[in-house]
């Protein structure tokens, strides 16, 4: 069946099977391997991407249910300014051991400070509560959430220390 979405801003097109899901369609289809497969069973949320600008687990969504949506993956947050506020709140904070949740992460969080430019710690763990992460203890992904949160331009102040070397 053919299957044509929009995905980072670029409409794709492709032959499939029916049974395929959408996170095979990106890593395989269109070698967007950001997004990761982990589980097939939606309970770790490595594969958490959006479509038309909500989050969902692109392992239990089928590519043909894709078809006609915009589709954003985790190489869609950088932009010709550079890198979203997100991702350098991960390389800021430590918010990445393995980074294997890391895409998955950033997506539900990019998503949570789109609907809330300011959230409490409790309402960063609620909205990151259906992924795991096996490494870093969750402390250190908040941490790099609330940095996003407090620094929606990207901008580091001069005077602000480098917070990457902070214990957890």
């Amino acid at each position: 069946m053919q299957v044509t979405m929009t995905v980072n801003g670029e409409e794709v097109s492709a032959e499939i099977e029916g049974r395929t899901l959408l996170v095979h369609f990106l890593r395989d289809h269109l070698r967007l391997t950001g997004t990761h497969w982990g589980c097939d069973t939606s309970n770790c949320g490595t594969c958490v991407v959006w479509m038309d600008d909500e989050p969902v687990k692109s392992c239990t969504v089928l590519a043909a249910m894709a078809g006609g949506h915009d589709v954003r993956t985790v190489e869609g947050l950088e932009t010709e300014d550079g890198l979203d506020p997100i991702q350098q709140g991960f390389m800021q904070c430590h918010g990445l051991q393995c980074g294997f949740c890391t895409p998955g992460m950033m997506m539900t969080a990019r998503a949570l400070l789109d609907r809330n430019p300011d959230p409490s710690e409790q309402e960063i763990r609620e909205a990151i509560s259906g992924q795991i992460c096996r490494c870093t203890g969750y402390s250190t992904i908040v941490r790099s959430i609330r940095w996003a949160a407090t620094h929606p331009d990207g901008a580091q102040p001069a005077s602000e220390p480098e917070t990457a070397g902070s214990p957890a």
